[in-house]
Parts: C-alpha cells; structure tokens; sequence
C-alpha cells in the first residue's frame, strides 16, 4: 500500500497546495463494502489493492465542490469566524450551539454568495460544518462509528486507522504539507482547551465527544515531522451482554462477577493496550446494586456508568511552566479524596503510580475496588504492584480478590477477537487459584477449578458453597435470556439487573420460561 500511495502521489501534485489530497479509488481496486457516513456527502469504500497483494484499504469519498461552491464555503466561514457568539449559558452543549448558529448564520448571508444554486446549498453547509468546527480532511474519519482509533505518522505518509471489521488498515488521506499538518495539530489541541508548540511539542488531551488524543507538534520529538493518535470514544459502551454474544467472556464468569460484585468483592483487569480492559471494566460495572455510591478516577475520562449515584473524578495536569507542579492534581490526590465521599466501590481507570498504594489501603479497609493495569500475567501484575513507583507491601496484594486477563488474540475460524484468557482467584501473595480458563482450540471459556472466594463468602453470608454455585447458575440463565431477546443497551441491561436486584425471584422466573 506504501508504494502505491507513493505512485498515486505523484500523480497529484498539483494538490500540494492544499496540504492534504484524498487518494482515489483505481478501476482495478476490488470494493469489497462501502457504506455512508453522511449521506449523501460522505461514503466509505474499502477496497483491496492488487498491486499491494490484495491489502485492503480505507477509500473516504466526499462530496466533491465546484469553484463557485468553494469559494462560497471559504468566504461564509471568513463571515461565520467573525459573527459567532458564544453561548448565553454553560447549560447548553457547546458544539450543538455552534452548529446551530452557523447553520442560522449561513442562511442569513446567504445573499452573499448570489447565484449558487439550491443543490448546491447543502454541500456548502456541509464543509462548513466541516471546516470550521469540524474535523476538517479528518471528519469522516471521525463521524464514522466503525472506528477505533485514527492514527497519522508524518507527511507523505497514510494515515491508518483501526476498524471493527477489518482491523488496521492504511486510508487514502495523506498530509502533504508539513505547516498544514502543523496547523491542523494546532487547531484540534485547540479543540482540547490544550495548548502546544515548539516549545510544548507532546499532548495528551481529550477531545470534544471524549476522544482521547495523542499527538507531536513539528520536529522537535518526531523527525519526520507532526503526529498524532485518536483513540475514539464509543458514546455507546459495550454491555456485558454484547460482551457475552461476541465471545469476550461467557455467561458462567458474568453470573460469577455478578455475584461477586453485590458482595464489594474487588477486581482488576489486566491487559496489553487496546486488549479492551476498560470496556470490560466498563461492562461489569452493570452489575453494581442500584444503591451503590461509585466513585471513578481517571487521567482522560473514558469510563461511562449507567449509574445514578456516581461520582467522576479526572486527574489535572500542572499549569506551571518547567519543573514546577503548580495546580497539579494527580491520581494519587483523587484516590485519597474519594475516601471522603464514603464509597461502596472506587474505580481507578488506571494504577500506575503511588495511587495504587492508596488504592490497596482502602481495598484492605471494606472499600470495593476496580482497576486496570498494563501486564500479560498476574505474576508479572503482582511485581508491578509490589515494585517501585506503586510500592504496594506483599500483605496487602489479597485485598485484590479477583483479576481477569483480557488479550486481543486469534481466533479458531482464522479472525481476530478480544478475549478473556484467565480469570484467577487471589487467596494470598503468591497464592492464586484459576477459575475460569479460555480454550483457544474450541473458543469457550471453561470452569477449571473450585472458586476459593466463594466458600469465604459462603461463610459470610452463613450460607452453602452449593447454593451460591445456584445463584450463579441463575443470573447465567438470566444473561441468556437477556441476550436471546436482543436486550443489548447498557442502560437497558441495567435496568433488568436492578430489578433483579428487587425482584430477584419474579425475574429469573420469567428468564427461565421464556
């Protein structure tokens, strides 16, 4: 795909003058799906490229603009640029509101732009929309809900991105221009309230709609010039039954971390980056009792609860300048203070620092706790935890009662998938206990040992090890159901679970029946 795109660029230099070209699609490339994005002005085709042995790539296609079309898009947002208010009130959604006056404003000027024709007039506001509070060449990129995450390596280079059903592939879109790249890095840090520059070359920043974004400004930290990485928000998180339909874990392990989780039994994910931890952090935080006060701390807020009693607290970086920690609020600080807000479970995005140390005091004193964290075994998890800078002494490590190691990995039928391997039980430092193992040749999870936590809460609870194995039993056949009916909404999801929790008996009889 490399030298293709390199063929295909020198074809289009005289578009160099725009600082980005979208390459197009030849009549020997194999269009293997297409859909719309924004219909009728944006459209995805992906394609397989025979003289890169068939590699399949992202085709993005818009709409495209006359020179009468385009010189009223330019001279409508030299207008809108001036004439924009802000909102009376921080009530209102801000991008909606931007939306909403250029639309009105564009039609007020309209007369401006005499002679355009009425066809003419939603392409127009569309790169409007576009160009001034949009994305810009990116925007479809952005608006399509098939992504993940959309990554840009320099100038005269692709920009790749991750897709659900055809994972990383190179687009058309290629940054030909070193300042448009720098000011187009400029205006989406600008879009994250950050700021960067030669001076402040790095950023690590969320976007409107909670894109998280990456990125390196000129060529102070990245040679071959500006980059970037957007890991996309899903406005919609993964239930724990879509969890269970695509494979991700089975509906065994969900009925036992449902249980497990009522009783504030504590858990972490562990993982590689994008093994999908904090979306299944996310889906099980479905099973927490209405009742529950949660409390979440993260760097970059990507967790999204269904909860109402539910408390969001985001780590701030230092306004000073240099070596100075001016303003800082860390991770460390949050945990300490979510103490205060008398918590039934706090959920640390992430434990990488001293905040685990905090963390694990407070999972030893009754507190419930969730986390993730960067290993690919619990060994290695437990020596992360125990080293410096998290320091957490080997007596607290059975304060952590369950972990689950979440892989992206290959599947039988040839694919990929993101997968629970391991769910283990800790009994004590260095004691741990396997309960639920994934089998790579079948793709099934099975049940390869006795859970030890549950005869400690059977005790608790003054109750049999069999009856709890039952309840588990009873809320995997309550999933089932849930997922036989297409009952997949997060919000939905919880809703069946809460009264669960208040009908537990009427519900699981209807689960069973039908």
């Amino acid at each position: 795909m490399k030298l293709s795109l390199k063929k295909e660029h020198k074809d289009k230099r005289e578009e160099r003058e725009a600082g980005v070209i979208f390459l197009p699609v030849k009549e020997d490339y194999k269009v293997i799906d297409e859909y719309w994005v924004s219909e009728p002005f944006a459209k995805v085709k992906i394609v397989e490229i025979p003289e890169a042995g068939n590699q399949r790539a992202y085709f993005a296609e818009e709409v495209q603009l006359t020179p009468q079309e385009q010189k009223a898009v330019s001279k409508l947002i030299d207008i809108l640029s001036v004439e924009l208010e802000p909102p009376a009130s921080f009530d209102v959604e801000l991008r909606d509101h931007i939306i909403k006056e250029a639309r009105h404003l564009a039609e007020k000027y309209r007369s401006s732009v005499r002679g355009l024709p009425e066809e003419s007039w939603n392409k127009v506001l569309y790169y409007i929309e576009r160009d001034l509070i949009g994305y810009g060449p990116i925007e479809i990129l952005m608006r399509d809900y098939k992504l993940e995450d959309i990554s840009c390596d320099g100038v005269d280079r692709a920009i790749h991105v991750w897709h659900r059903d055809y994972e990383s592939i190179p687009t058309n879109i290629v940054f030909t221009s070193r300042d448009y790249l720098r000011e187009f890095i400029v205006k989406i840090t600008h879009m994250a309230g950050k700021h960067i520059s030669a001076a402040f070359p790095i950023v690590d920043a969320m976007l409107p709609g909670r894109h998280r974004l990456a990125a390196t400004y000129g060529e102070e930290v990245s040679p071959r010039g500006s980059t970037f990485t957007i890991r996309k928000f899903r406005e919609k998180p993964l239930s724990i039954v879509e969890l269970v339909e695509s494979g991700n874990i089975d509906s065994w392990s969900a009925g036992y971390l449902w249980l497990m989780l009522e009783n504030r039994m504590t858990l972490m994910v562990i993982g590689a980056t994008a093994a999908g931890k904090t979306t299944l952090l996310n889906a099980i935080a479905n099973f927490f009792k209405p009742g529950f006060k949660i409390v979440t701390i993260e760097e970059t807020p990507e967790l999204n609860l269904p909860h109402e009693n539910w408390v969001q607290l985001v780590s701030r970086e230092s306004y000073g300048l240099g070596e100075s920690k001016a303003g800082e609020i860390s991770l460390y600080d949050l945990v300490r203070l979510s103490l205060r807000y008398r918590p039934d479970y706090i959920i640390v995005g992430e434990v990488r620092g001293e905040e685990a140390f905090v963390l694990f005091q407070a999972m030893s004193t009754g507190h419930g706790g969730l986390s993730t964290m960067h290993a690919d075994s619990l060994d290695r998890a437990v020596k992360r935890l125990t080293s410096p800078p998290m320091n957490v002494a080997p007596s607290y490590i059975p304060s952590l009662n369950i972990a689950m190691l979440s892989e992206r990995t290959l599947l039988p039928n040839g694919g990929f998938g993101r997968r629970v391997k391991h769910i283990w039980e800790v009994e004590d430092y260095e004691k741990y206990r396997e309960i639920v193992r994934w089998n790579p040749t079948k793709d099934k999870h099975e049940v390869v040992s006795e859970s030890y936590h549950l005869k400690v809460l059977a005790e608790k609870l003054g109750r049999k090890v069999e009856d709890l194995l039952n309840e588990i039993q009873r809320r995997r056949v309550v999933v089932e159901w849930l997922r036989v009916k297409g009952i997949k909404e997060t919000r939905d999801v919880f809703r069946y679970i809460n009264q669960h929790y208040m009908y537990p008996e009427e519900v699981y009889a209807k689960a069973e029946e039908e």
